[in-house]
């Protein structure tokens, strides 16, 4: 008998005597990453359950998973072989096989990962978009979201600027912050320190002709796009509004984005209907969501908030006072480009904190990244999947595989569950069909009993030291 049947025998004595329900559970350590246990009986209660499922108490809807198309996604993914990109693609975007991404976000021209900075119109003064073009996507993003809509037609997609055209900003530089000069030459970004932005002020030029060119901006760029067969059918007006970087990036107030968004990009959006969220919101200051939501000519277009990075500070405030309001967690935490365990874990305490505090959908950073994780201006991060671009092979990291825990089994239109008990680091949804989906962790370095309360029924599962898991009830 191998060591792997021994350990699966084990793991199910507890379950042979009954048969009321089939369970599927799969486990993820450090080492040993998505591993299917042998399928699971659920048990008649015999004892108190450490944590009870509240199969009829529904919260929030979870409208789905996923990342954001990045240039530097799609070259890194070029360094492959034509078919280990085609199965990566595969695995993350098509129904039912792998990650089965259902919604994805992308840039409004250039982001901290682009191969460098660009927008779609550079031409000062083109108040009209003459020379609007996205012509530089064309070679990234472009075939990057289509070659993911061919796996999964059915995808969603949503977008948010991270800088306007440099000229509609008052210091005329895609950038808000001076690099330093001790930073290598070839991440400096050449603004000059007279003319830095910073939190808490508007950037962009605060005009009537100004705000009308860079709604239009907006409606060429969702009319580009559709005529690539691809429908971006959220916007959100800013990446991170008070974030001044080094990187593309522009800081706004709130009552300027609420003049913006209620009288300019609302309005032109809402032609081409296209749903306008407000976002992305990265400080846990939930009076700036409220000067939107509150704003007698923004609220009427605002759909929903995206939350990000200290924004999960604000969060459940939020979501306590606009229950109905639709909220995303809009850009997981990017981590260092050591893509560890110990971030990994970090990830599922993001996750727990956003989804039990009403989060709708839950994005992931960098689809794909090359080993060591550099953006154009010389920030590691981590990524889902790591691409050696030396000897053309690639790995998934932990956090795809810890995504995937959720992503997998749990679909649009789900609802996430209510639990109670003493043990707590779990989270429950059901889906359409009445299957119930447990994700919890053992933090621990020993095994660790638990016993599930789903229903009338009960489930004993010894989970694996420092491992993930997923318990699927049908």
């Amino acid at each position: 008998m191998t060591k792997t049947h021994f350990f699966s025998i084990l793991f199910l004595l507890p379950f042979l005597a009954f048969g009321q329900k089939s369970i599927e559970w799969v486990t993820t350590t450090e080492k040993q990453p998505w591993f299917p246990q042998q399928r699971l009986s659920s048990a008649t209660p015999q004892t108190n359950a450490d944590v009870v499922v509240m199969t009829d108490t529904n919260l929030q809807v979870i409208e789905g998973f996923g990342g954001c198309f990045n240039e530097l996604g799609w070259t890194s993914l070029g360094a492959l072989k034509q078919t280990d990109k085609y199965n990566i693609l595969k695995e993350l975007f098509a129904p039912n096989v792998g990650a089965n991404f259902t919604i994805c976000r992308m840039p409004v021209g250039a982001n901290d990962f682009s191969l460098d900075w660009y927008s779609y119109n550079e031409t000062a003064g083109d108040f009209k978009m003459k020379n609007f073009s996205i012509s530089n996507d064309m070679k990234t993003l472009v075939p990057f979201v289509k070659a993911a809509l061919e796996q999964n037609p059915s995808l969603r997609l949503w977008a948010s600027p991270w800088s306007p055209p440099a000229w509609m900003k008052w210091n005329k530089h895609y950038a808000c912050a001076a690099t330093s000069a001790k930073m290598d030459k070839k991440f400096q970004n050449g603004l000059g320190i007279d003319r830095q932005g910073k939190e808490g002020t508007n950037m962009f030029i605060q005009e009537k002709a100004y705000f009308k060119a860079y709604a239009l901006y907006f409606s060429k760029f969702i009319k580009a796009y559709r005529e690539q067969g691809i429908n971006i059918s959220t916007i959100m007006p800013q990446n991170e509004f008070n974030s001044c970087q080094i990187f593309p990036s522009c800081t706004w107030t709130a009552s300027g984005l609420a003049t913006f968004i209620g009288s300019y990009l609302g309005p032109a959006m809402d032609k081409l209907k296209v749903e306008m969220m407000f976002g992305t919101m990265e400080r846990p200051n939930e009076a700036l969501v409220d000067t939107i939501l509150q704003d007698p000519l923004a609220a009427p277009f605002i759909k929903g908030v995206g939350f990000q990075w200290a924004g999960k500070g604000a969060i459940a405030g939020i979501h306590q006072r606009y229950p109905n309001l639709r909220l995303y967690q809009s850009e997981q935490e990017c981590g260092d480009g050591k893509n560890d365990w110990k971030y990994c874990c970090y990830t599922w305490e993001l996750m727990k904190h956003y989804i039990s505090n009403g989060a709708n959908s839950y994005l992931y950073w960098n689809i794909s990244l090359p080993e060591g994780g550099f953006s154009r201006w010389g920030w590691q991060q981590n990524s889902l999947v790591t691409v050696d671009p030396l000897t053309k092979t690639y790995k998934y990291n932990h956090e795809y595989y810890l995504l995937k825990h959720l992503s997998h089994y749990v679909k649009p239109g789900a609802r996430v569950l209510k639990t109670e008990g003493t043990f707590n680091n779990l989270l429950a949804f059901k889906n359409s069909d009445s299957t119930i989906v447990l994700v919890a962790q053992n933090e621990t370095a020993l095994e660790k009993s638990v016993v599930f309360g789903v229903g009338p029924d009960q489930v004993k599962v010894t989970l694996p030291a420092n491992s993930f898991n997923t318990l699927v009830v049908k």
